[in-house]
């Protein structure tokens, strides 16, 4: 569990289309050579600390004849923003996906000392 040390507590979201690659023929979608995506996300102002980050598929465009796979995360969380990343292998085929996210943290006060 992660202990919020403020009442001060926000909360940031956004929905993005990570990649669709079905009309050029991208890798995604033809089942061969990089299986990853990622796209630095930043926070619309900075946590306090690195928030906790959720990452759901709010699109996903796959080819039925195939498994279907996928790994999708945050990851490199900071104050600041996080990597977006999906990650699939195999003979899945992705058109397209795009994924939601949300982060809760803590967030700095009007009367923190900031030093330095």
């Amino acid at each position: 569990m992660k202990r919020l040390r403020s009442h001060t507590i926000g909360v940031d979201n956004g929905d993005v289309m990570l990649f669709s690659e079905f009309e050029d023929g991208g890798s995604m979608w033809t089942g061969h050579g990089q299986r990853e995506r990622r796209r630095r996300i930043n926070f619309s102002e900075p946590f306090r600390e690195p928030p906790h980050v959720q990452v759901t598929m709010s699109l996903w465009d796959i080819d039925a004849s195939t498994v279907t796979r996928a790994d999708i995360c945050a990851e490199a969380v900071t104050e600041a923003g996080f990597d977006m990343v999906f990650r699939t292998w195999g003979d899945t085929r992705v058109a397209r996906a795009r994924l939601a996210w949300t982060a809760i943290g803590s967030l700095g006060e009007e009367d923190d000392w900031v030093i330095g």
